[in-house]
């Protein structure tokens, strides 16, 4: 390992992963938690897959864009986790060079997808609430389809040239990454060139994306909290609102995380470099392992046929 710290390379044919710099020694305790979590993260997607392919009562649009969003989430871990996985478990730490911009452009690529399918899901929830005699008309299965076909290009297309012109750049200073899988900032920071282009456009990005995706969101709740509080009794309110909670807990399970691990990049310059890592893995981790048992516990159709599921099998 101190030769990949010393030896000059350029356009390294594949690049060292470090895992958790600073807490190699406890590798394979961290890993307990991290597949403990990827196990439920492929269980429980798998599972809302399955739930509403059997289930025709959950044909309609929440749960076609639910459907999505479980695809993603699957993508998104199994991308990152199983690679971790093999550095924890059995030091195997390279990572080809093409891969490792496969697996970043995936990783840009189905976060920006996600957030997309957050916006399409506050927007089913939207007309569900503010125009429900016309939910039928204007979500019908052709305007989903096309909803997702977009969201699908938005996040392929806006991420594509970013890692497309980053292959191309010469890496001459080292081809260790102190991280657990190819994290933009940490690979970026080894190249031998000019990365201004890579930071414009990726707050390009951000402005395309998280502005205007957190603005709809936010634009779509004021409305539906406005039908709420116009009903005429409690009860309606408390059970009309209880219809938006998963997608409210969904929203804060993506976004939190994705805002505490930025803001410590941008600030935690005394934080410890393994905080930085740790802190990075789990904004990829929680979405997918929260997002199914959210939506399993809180939406009564998903929860009753999951136990149907189990109480026949068990006869």
């Amino acid at each position: 390992m101190s030769d990949s710290n010393t030896t000059v390379f350029t356009n390294p044919s594949s690049f060292i992963l470090l895992g958790i710099p600073g807490l190699e020694v406890a590798h394979i305790w961290i890993s307990i938690p991290f597949c403990a979590m990827y196990a439920i993260a492929v269980l429980g997607n798998f599972t809302i897959l399955l739930i509403v392919r059997m289930e025709t009562s959950l044909h309609a649009p929440m749960y076609y864009f639910l459907c999505r969003l479980a695809v993603i989430d699957l993508v998104l871990s199994t991308v990152t986790l199983p690679k971790m996985l093999s550095i924890f478990w059995f030091n195997s730490r390279e990572i080809d060079f093409s891969a490792c911009f496969t697996q970043l452009y995936f990783i840009h690529c189905f976060t920006v997808i996600e957030t997309g399918i957050l916006v399409a899901l506050a927007f089913d929830r939207y007309v569900a609430i503010c125009n429900p005699l016309r939910y039928s008309t204007i979500l019908t299965n052709r305007v989903v389809a096309k909803i997702g076909m977009a969201v699908l290009l938005r996040g392929s297309l806006l991420t594509l040239p970013r890692p497309f012109l980053e292959t191309r750049w010469p890496y001459c200073r080292t081809n260790v990454i102190a991280h657990t899988y190819c994290e933009h900032i940490a690979v970026v920071k080894l190249a031998c060139a000019d990365i201004r282009f890579s930071s414009y456009y990726g707050l390009l990005v951000i402005f395309l994306v998280t502005g205007p995706d957190v603005s709809f969101i936010t634009f779509s709740y004021i409305q539906i909290l406005r039908a709420i509080f116009s009903l005429p009794t409690k009860d309606a309110r408390l059970k009309t609102f209880g219809t938006c909670g998963s997608h409210l807990c969904v929203i804060l399970a993506f976004y939190i995380p994705a805002l505490f691990s930025i803001f410590t990049h941008q600030y935690g310059h005394n934080v410890p470099l393994h905080f930085h890592v740790i802190t990075a893995n789990m904004y990829l981790l929680l979405p997918p392992m929260l997002n199914p048992i959210i939506y399993g516990v809180r939406t009564k159709q998903i929860r009753d046929r999951l136990l149907h599921l189990l109480t026949h099998k068990g006869t």
